[in-house]
C-alpha cells in the first residue's frame, strides 16, 4: 500500500507540473484566434504571455517558504485550486483585460505548484526510487514544453482557443481530490516567514519594467510616463536588493551571486529565454497571419524545434559526465544563436521551410543547454540552499521570457512603423501609419486595411506584410547576438572550482533533518 501511495503522489505532482508548464507554450499558437475573438491589440497579446511569466517568476520564490510553514500538501492543493479556477476563468474571458488578469492569477497558482512539487517528491521517495521520481519529473517538464504548440494547435483548431484553458478544469479537479487522498502532509515549524517586502518590490519592479517596454513606442521612449515607469522599476528593484540584505532568511540569498558560476547560470537562463522563447509569439504570428496557416498547421511546423530539443536533452545529460558543463552551456547557446542566424533572410516570397534548418539547430541547442543548466544552478550552491538556487534560476528563466516578449516587441513594432512610414509616404494612407503599424504587428492588418479606400488597400496590405517580414528578420539578428553573448558569458563564468560536492542524501533524509544538521554545524 505504501508503494502504491508514493507512486500515486508522483502521478499527482507530475500532472500538476505538466499543466503549468504546458501553459507557457500552449497559448502561443492560439494568440491570433484570441486577437480576432477578443479584438485584442498587440500589447494585449504580449501581456497574455507576460502576465503568466511574471507571476510565475515572482511568486515561486515565496511559495516554498509558505509551504514549509503551513503545510506542503495544503499549499500544493491551494495552488492547484487557484490554477484550475483561473484556467476556467481564462476560457470564459470576453475582454483582453479580463484574460490578462486571469492569466496572472493562473501564474500565481502555477508558482505555488512548481515551488512545492520537488519537496513533495523528496518527502515521499528515498534511495534509488527518488532518482527515478526526479527523472520522471524532468521528463514530464520537457515533454510539456515540447508538445505545447501542437496541443494548442489541435484544441484551437478543433474546438476553439477557450479549450486550451478549459481542459485544465477536469484535470485540475481530479488532481486536487487525488492529492487530498494520496499525498502526505509535512511542514517545517521553524520555516522562514513570508517576505512580503521582497515579494512586493520584486513583482512591482519587474511589472513596471515590462510595462515601460510594452508602452515605450506609444508614449515615446523619452516621455515622462516611460521614464517614470523605468525609474519606478529601478527604485523598486534597488529596494528589493536592500531588503534582502536585512532579512535573516531572505527569499534570495545575495551571497550566491558572489560565485561566478552561479551568475553564469542565471545569465544563461535569462538570455536563452530572452533570445529564443521571447521569439515564439512573433514566429506564431508570422506562420498564421502572414503565411496563412491554421493554429494546428502552425503547431505542426513548430514541432521540429521542439523535437530537436527533446531528442538532445538526454544526450546532453550523458555528455555532462565527460564534457565540462561550461562548454555544454556555451556550445548550446552558440547553436541557438547559429539557428537564429539560419532563420534570417526571410522575404515576402519565403515559405515556412526557410525556417526549418534554423528550427532544428536552435532546438538542438536549447536541448543541450537545459539539463546542465538545471544541474549547474543547484550544483554551485550549498546543498541546504539548493531549493532557493533552483527557484532563482526559474525566476531568471521566466523574467527572460517576459522581458524578451516586451523588448523584442518594442523593436518589432518600431521596425514595422518605420517601414510603413517609408512605404506609404505621400499616399492617402500616410496619416494612418500609427494605427496600421499596430494592426500589422498583431496580425490584424486585414481589418485595418478594410477601412481604407479600395484603391489603396492592395498597396497597404503588401507594404504591411513586407514590414512584418522585415521586422521579424531584424529580431533574428538581435536574438542571435544575445544568444552568442550568453555563450561567451557561460564559458567565461562557469568554472568547475565553484561547484559544491553534494553527496547522495541518506535514505532517511528529509528537509527537516537537513536543516537540523545545518543548525548543529553552526
Amino acid at each position: 500500500m505504501m508503494l502504491e501511495r508514493k507512486w500515486l503522489t508522483l502521478v499527482v505532482v507530475v500532472t500538476a507540473i505538466f499543466m503549468l508548464l504546458i501553459d507557457i507554450t500552449v497559448v502561443n499558437v492560439a494568440l491570433p484566434d484570441i486577437e480576432r475573438s477578443l479584438h485584442a491589440s498587440f500589447t494585449d497579446l504580449q501581456w497574455v504571455i507576460d502576465a503568466y511569466s511574471l507571476a510565475l517568476a515572482t511568486f515561486v520564490l515565496n511559495a516554498g517558504a509558505l509551504a514549509d510553514r503551513i503545510g506542503r500538501r495544503k499549499v500544493f492543493v491551494g495552488g492547484l485550486a487557484i490554477f484550475t479556477a483561473a484556467s476556467i476563468a481564462c476560457g470564459l474571458a470576453t475582454t483582453p483585460l479580463f484574460l490578462i488578469v486571469c492569466r496572472g492569477v493562473q501564474g500565481i497558482g502555477g508558482a505555488v505548484m512548481f515551488a512545492t512539487s520537488l519537496a513533495l517528491i523528496a518527502q515521499g521517495f528515498t534511495g534509488r526510487d527518488r532518482g527515478i521520481a526526479f527523472g520522471v519529473w524532468g521528463a514530464t517538464a520537457g515533454a510539456a514544453v515540447a508538445i505545447g504548440p501542437l496541443v494548442g494547435g489541435i484544441l484551437t483548431t478543433a474546438i476553439g482557443w477557450q479549450w486550451i484553458f478549459f481542459v485544465n478544469g477536469p484535470i485540475g479537479v481530479a488532481a486536487i481530490f487525488a492529492a487530498l487522498r494520496y499525498v502526505d502532509e509535512s511542514r517545517d515549524p521553524e520555516a522562514a516567514r513570508l517576505d512580503w517586502v521582497g515579494l512586493v518590490t520584486l513583482s512591482g519592479g519587474l511589472s513596471l519594467l515590462v510595462y515601460g517596454l510594452l508602452r515605450g513606442n506609444d508614449h515615446g521612449w523619452t516621455s515622462a510616463p516611460t521614464l517614470a515607469f523605468f525609474g519606478g522599476a529601478g527604485l523598486l528593484l534597488v529596494l528589493f536588493v536592500l531588503a534582502q540584505t536585512r532579512q535573516e532568511r531572505p527569499m534570495v540569498e545575495l551571497a550566491l551571486f558572489r560565485r561566478p558560476a552561479f551568475v553564469g547560470a542565471q545569465t544563461t537562463a535569462f538570455l536563452l529565454s530572452l533570445s529564443l522563447y521571447g521569439l515564439f509569439l512573433y514566429l506564431t504570428l508570422y506562420l498564421q497571419n502572414v503565411l496563412g496557416y491554421s493554429a494546428l498547421q502552425a503547431g505542426i511546423r513548430l514541432l521540429p524545434l521542439s523535437a530537436a530539443s527533446f531528442v538532445m536533452a538526454p544526450i546532453a545529460g550523458r555528455l555532462s559526465e565527460v564534457v565540462p558543463v561550461r562548454w555544454l552551456l556555451g556550445g548550446g547557446l552558440g547553436l541557438v544563436g547559429a539557428g537564429l542566424v539560419l532563420m534570417h533572410g526571410l522575404t515576402q516570397e519565403s515559405g515556412w521551410t526557410a525556417l526549418l534548418a534554423g528550427f532544428v539547430v536552435a532546438g538542438a541547442g536549447n536541448g543541450i543547454v537545459n539539463p546542465p543548466l538545471a544541474s549547474t544552478a543547484i550544483g554551485v550552491a550549498p546543498q541546504q540552499r539548493s531549493g532557493m538556487a533552483s527557484g532563482i534560476n526559474n525566476t531568471f528563466r521566466q523574467v527572460g521570457i517576459a522581458t524578451g516578449v516586451a523588448a523584442l516587441g518594442a523593436i518589432f513594432q518600431s521596425q514595422i512603423h518605420g517601414r510603413l512610414a517609408s512605404a506609404l509616404a505621400g499616399t492617402p494612407a500616410e496619416s494612418h501609419v500609427d494605427g496600421l503599424a499596430r494592426a500589422a504587428a498583431s496580425g490584424a492588418i486585414g481589418r485595418a486595411v478594410g477601412s481604407l479606400p479600395p484603391q489603396a488597400q492592395d498597396r497597404v496590405a503588401a507594404a504591411a506584410h513586407a514590414a512584418f517580414v522585415d521586422g521579424l528578420d531584424r529580431l533574428f539578428w538581435i536574438s542571435a547576438a544575445l544568444a552568442f553573448l550568453g555563450a561567451v558569458l557561460a564559458v567565461a563564468l562557469v568554472r568547475d572550482g565553484d561547484f559544491e560536492q553534494h553527496g547522495e542524501p541518506p535514505d532517511d533524509e528529509t528537509p527537516e533533518r537537513g536543516r537540523e544538521r545545518e543548525r548543529a554545524r553552526a
